[in-house]
């Protein structure tokens, strides 16, 4: 059974999500080009090249479907041609190659996604996604970029979770830009 792994970047240290137009947003985006790009480094690579299929909701669907395919950095080489899928019962229609829309009750598309062989589900977000997903008990692993950014504002990821759950850290790797790569995986 394939694992489902949410990649959760943009976090700040007192856990908000930089939300588009604040300071902290901003903040990211310059790192981001300071080290020229996304991560390219084979840790992350490898973490997207071996995914099954890359699930997001509608709204991280509508920005990265309109950002990656003109883009040529690492990450889009990789996007672009695999497969993706969308969980929105308000997306009509999907134009980026290789994507699909699943409208069905979350818990059964992800069962249907689970089944087989190699790889595992990277769920991108957004927010209300990976909310379900935590609501559900459907996450297996989290790799959190946590960023050296104390926000005074963004989206909480945490909020509303309906119960407390362990997590066992597999792997930390501290970045030149003061980064943390948080791999964790559910204590089960």
């Amino acid at each position: 059974m394939r694992k489902v792994v949410a990649l959760v970047f943009n976090y700040s240290l007192n856990g908000l999500l930089a939300d588009e137009g604040t300071d902290y947003y901003k903040f990211c985006f310059e790192l981001l080009d300071q080290q020229g790009g996304p991560d390219d480094d084979a840790y992350t690579l490898d973490l997207l090249r071996s995914a099954h299929v890359h699930l997001m909701g509608r709204s991280a669907y509508e920005g990265m479907s309109r950002a990656l395919p003109k883009s040529t950095n690492p990450w889009a080489n990789i996007l672009n041609p695999g497969r993706k899928v969308v969980l929105s019962r308000t997306l009509k229609t999907a134009d980026w190659a290789n994507t699909s829309i699943a409208t069905g009750d979350t818990a059964d598309e992800i069962a249907k996604l689970t089944q087989g062989g190699d790889g595992h589900i990277l769920a991108w977000g957004g927010i209300s996604l990976w909310r379900s997903l935590m609501k559900l008990d459907l996450l297996d692993e989290m790799h959190v970029s946590m960023h050296p950014y104390v926000a005074d504002e963004g989206t909480r990821m945490f909020d509303d979770v309906p119960h407390a759950c362990r997590l066992n850290l597999v792997k930390c790797t501290a970045k030149s830009t003061g980064v943390l790569e948080l791999h964790y995986r559910r204590h089960r």
